[in-house]
C-alpha cells in the first residue's frame, strides 16, 4: 500500500465516509454533552448543504447509484422516521442507496446519507438496520463536519469536496482515489484524527438515542456487529468494511451489549417493507440463475422469516429471468398468502408489461394507484405504462406531480422530456432535459438545452418567459461555480 492509498483510508475512517460500529463507547459516554450547535462559524449550514449537493450530482450520474423508487423510498422513509425521533425535526435528509456489496454507508455534508446494499443485505432484522442509519444521522445533526473545519481552518472547501470524491472513488478505482486524495489536499484532514474519538462516541451516544425514541430494539446494535465480527473469522483480509476500518473486539461488544440492557425493553416488529426490498435486492443481485436458485432453496428449506415476502422474492428472480410463467404462479401464491403491499401490485404489473400486456399493467396500476396515490413507486410505473401504450398527457399528469414531490430525481423529468417528445413539443422536451441535467450536475449542457427551447418555435409567451427566467438563473449559477473553481 503506497503513502496516499495508507492516507486515504485513514482519512476516510476518520470523516465523511466509512461507517464506524454505532454505540460501541461505554455507557457512561451517555453524559457527553451536546456539542452539535457549536463551531460552525468555518463551515456554515448554507455551505454544507452546498457541498453536499455538488457530491450528490456526481454520485447520481454513477450507475451504482439505486435509480429505484420503491428501493429509495424505503430507505427516506426509515431515515425519516429515525431522524425525526431525536434530532433531526425540521432538518432536511435525503437517504439513497449505492449497489455495492460492501457492508457499508456514510453521510455527506448537508443531510446526504448513503446506505450500501450489501448493508441491506446483511441487516437480519430493521433494528439492526436503523442502528447504522442512526448513527449517520448522528454526524450530520451534530455538524461533525463543520466543526471539523473550525478545527483546521487551513482547509478550504474546494478541497473538502473533493476529498469526499475521493473517498467515493475508493469503491471502484483505488488508482482514481489516490490522485484525487492528493487533489483534494487530504494531508490536513490527517491532522484532524485526534478529533474523531469524540466525534464517533458523540454520534455512538445520539444515534443509540434515535435508536430507543423511534422505538426500534436497541439490541440490534449489539447483534449486528456480533454476526460481523463472527465472519471476520471466515473472510480474513476480505472483511466487511465496518470490520476493516474500526475493529469490533469483544470489549466493544459488550459495551453495546450494556447500552442495550439500560435500554427500556422493546421489541421492534419488522416492516413488510423491510422485507420486501431486500428480497428485491436480492433477486437483483448477481446472475438470474443464482438469484431464482437461491430463493427456491429459501423456500425448500423454510429458512424465511416471511414466506409471502421469500415467495415475492422468488417471482422477482424468476422475471429477471424471462421465466414468465412461473413468476406469474409465484406471485398468484403470494396474492393467496394475503400480502398487500404497492410494491406486490407494481411487480405484478411489470410481469405482465414484460408478457407484452401493457393493458393489463395499466388496469394493475391504475386500481394500485386509486389505493396507493402517495407511494412513488406505483406512481412511477403507472406513469411508464401510460406512457407505453400512448397515453403521453395522462402520463404527464402524473409525472408533473411526480417532479413536485420527488424533486431531486431526474428520473420525472427524464420520463415528461419522453412524452413531450412523443407529443411533439420541443419547448417542453428541451425545457424538461435542462432539469434532467441541472440535477446531474452539468449546468453548461442545461444552459444549451434551454437556448434550444428559446428556438424550438413552439412555446407561448408564458412558456417562453419561465425559459428565459431559468435560463438567467442558471447562467448565475454558473458564475458562482466558475468562481468557486478559482
Amino acid at each position: 500500500m503506497t503513502i496516499h492509498s495508507r492516507l486515504l483510508a485513514a482519512t476516510v475512517a476518520a470523516t465523511l465516509a466509512a461507517v464506524p460500529p454505532p454505540f460501541v463507547q461505554p455507557v457512561a459516554a451517555q453524559n457527553l454533552p451536546d456539542l452539535g450547535e457549536a463551531s460552525q462559524a468555518d463551515l456554515s449550514p448554507a455551505e454544507e448543504r452546498r457541498i453536499g449537493e455538488s457530491i450528490m450530482r456526481d454520485i447520481r450520474r454513477d450507475p451504482a447509484y439505486v435509480d429505484d423508487p420503491e428501493v429509495n423510498a424505503y430507505a427516506q422513509r426509515l431515515g425519516d422516521e429515525l431522524a425525526n425521533a431525536r434530532g433531526g425535526a425540521g432538518r432536511s435528509f435525503e437517504f439513497f442507496v449505492i449497489r455495492d456489496p460492501q457492508v457499508n454507508a456514510f453521510a455527506l455534508p448537508g443531510g446526504h446519507i448513503g446506505l450500501n446494499t450489501g448493508l441491506l443485505l446483511t441487516a437480519q432484522t430493521e433494528s439492526e438496520l436503523a442502528s447504522v442509519v442512526a448513527h449517520e444521522i448522528a454526524h450530520v445533526t451534530q455538524h461533525h463536519m463543520a466543526r471539523m473545519v473550525a478545527k483546521q481552518s487551513q482547509l478550504q472547501i474546494a478541497s473538502m469536496a473533493a476529498f469526499a470524491l475521493a473517498l467515493l472513488a475508493a469503491r471502484s478505482s483505488p488508482q482514481v482515489a489516490q490522485a484525487a486524495a492528493v487533489a483534494a489536499q487530504a494531508a490536513p484532514l490527517q491532522a484532524s484524527l485526534s478529533y474523531s474519538r469524540d466525534f464517533e462516541r458523540e454520534a455512538d451516544r445520539v444515534g443509540f438515542q434515535m435508536l430507543e425514541n423511534a422505538g426500534f430494539d436497541a439490541q440490534g446494535a449489539p447483534d449486528f456487529f456480533e454476526r460481523l465480527q463472527r465472519a471476520t473469522r471466515l473472510y480474513e483480509n476480505n472483511a466487511p468494511g465496518y470490520l476493516r476500518s474500526h475493529p469490533i473486539t469483544a470489549e466493544r461488544i459488550a459495551d453495546m451489549q450494556n447500552r442495550a440492557q439500560e435500554a427500556p425493553p422493546h421489541r421492534h416488529v419488522d416492516s413488510v417493507a423491510f422485507g420486501l426490498v431486500r428480497a428485491k435486492l436480492r433477486a437483483e443481485a448477481g446472475r438470474p440463475e443464482d438469484a431464482t436458485a437461491h430463493f427456491r432453496d429459501v423456500l425448500r428449506e423454510r429458512r424465511f422469516a416471511n414466506e409471502a415476502v421469500a415467495r415475492y422474492g422468488y417471482a422477482s428472480a424468476l422475471l429477471r429471468a424471462n421465466d414468465l410463467p412461473a413468476a406469474a404462479a409465484e406471485l398468484a401464491r403470494v396474492r393467496e398468502a394475503g400480502l398487500q403491499h404497492p410494491m406486490v401490485e407494481t411487480l405484478a404489473a411489470r410481469i405482465k408489461s414484460a408478457a407484452g400486456d401493457h393493458a393489463g399493467a395499466v388496469a394493475i396500476l391504475a386500481a394500485a394507484y386509486s389505493r396507493y396515490g402517495d407511494d412513488l413507486g406505483v406512481g412511477y410505473a403507472y406513469a411508464a405504462e401510460l406512457q407505453a401504450v400512448g397515453r403521453h398527457r395522462d402520463a404527464l399528469a402524473m409525472l408533473a406531480d411526480l417532479a413536485r414531490r420527488d424533486a431531486q430525481n431526474a428520473k420525472a423529468y427524464e420520463m415528461q422530456a419522453r412524452s413531450y417528445s412523443a407529443l411533439g413539443k420541443r419547448t417542453e422536451e428541451h425545457r424538461m432535459l435542462a432539469e434532467v441535467y441541472v440535477l446531474q450536475g452539468s449546468v453548461p449542457a442545461a444552459i444549451e438545452q434551454l437556448q434550444l427551447a428559446q428556438r424550438a418555435g413552439d412555446a407561448d409567451f408564458y412558456s417562453l418567459s419561465a425559459v428565459d427566467a431559468r435560463l438567467r438563473e442558471l447562467r448565475r449559477m454558473r458564475e458562482e461555480e466558475i468562481r468557486a473553481k478559482k
